[in-house]
């Protein structure tokens, strides 16, 4: 998270810090799970930040919240995110993430819907069924990358699964859109290799499921993305009764850290298309 971070609740005898900034409609941004500080470019984007109130906040296992032992579900971080919102008197917000937090962010909108006005997802991490495409990445990266942790390296475990999700020759465009990121992986790796991972290969979401979401979906897709995420994208526009579809020229799955200003004028629009009724 960014060091603007200054404020700690408790939900579900989880320690989380969190940032509430700014005025108007709120927006929850939830970070991805490689690295707690993702939401920075949008926080410095007026686009986005000089028209709504925005809540950042640091997950389970991230940044300055609370590690916690054993297992987090996806629908745990869900409700983390709920119970959050309660607490610091957002009743009702337009949600944003981004990969595996684009997941976190769908099981928001259907375990609690009230709360969630509307979803932006940012190429989403695995909606199931499970497709060759789907089967190659892991085999290709998550395996490996999950065998450097286990092993001690890692450095190259976070490399690894860069490559994967971000494209060859990554790291140019995401140390000069966020400098810490890489480094915060690896000192969040924990995190990320022995709980987000699991509990997406364990995130039970069907077409039955995504049929109950009814809120607006903002479904988002990088033009040079790798291969898996239009696969992605395409099933959950099938699933999603109210999803659409918005594709983000010039860029790869990291989105709003090549472009910052483009994405932070779309989920603007986008939210003024779908006000909070008063």
């Amino acid at each position: 998270m960014s060091d603007k971070v200054s404020e700690h609740v408790t939900v579900d005898g989880v320690e989380l810090a969190y940032e509430l900034s700014g005025s108007g409609e709120p927006v929850v941004l939830i970070h991805w799970g490689v690295a707690s500080s993702w939401a920075q470019p949008l926080l410095d984007d007026p686009a986005l930040a000089g028209v709504h109130q925005l809540l950042t906040y640091d997950r389970a296992g991230y940044g300055s919240s609370d590690l916690v032992e054993g297992r987090l579900s996806i629908a745990d971080h869900a409700r983390h995110c709920a119970l959050l919102m309660r607490q610091v008197g957002v009743e009702r917000a337009h949600v944003v993430g981004h990969s595996s937090s684009a997941v976190v962010a769908l099981q928001l909108a259907l375990d609690f819907p009230e709360a969630v006005q509307s979803v932006v997802s940012m190429e989403a991490a695995r909606p199931v069924p499970q497709t060759e495409l789907q089967a190659e990445f892991v085999r290709t990266f998550v395996v490996p990358a999950m065998e450097r942790y286990g092993a001690g390296d890692t450095a190259g475990a976070v490399d690894t699964f860069f490559r994967g999700v971000f494209g060859e020759g990554y790291r140019p465009a995401l140390d000069a859109g966020l400098p810490d990121c890489f480094e915060r992986a690896v000192a969040e790796a924990d995190a990320f290799f022995g709980q987000e991972l699991p509990a997406l290969q364990q995130w039970s979401f069907t077409e039955d499921a995504a049929s109950r979401i009814a809120q607006p979906v903002m479904l988002m897709l990088g033009e040079h993305s790798t291969p898996t995420f239009p696969e992605r994208r395409a099933l959950l526009l099938s699933w999603l009764p109210n999803a659409e579809p918005f594709d983000l020229a010039d860029a790869r799955h990291l989105l709003h850290v090549e472009r910052p200003a483009a994405v932070a004028e779309a989920l603007a629009a986008f939210f003024a298309r779908h006000p909070i009724a008063e």
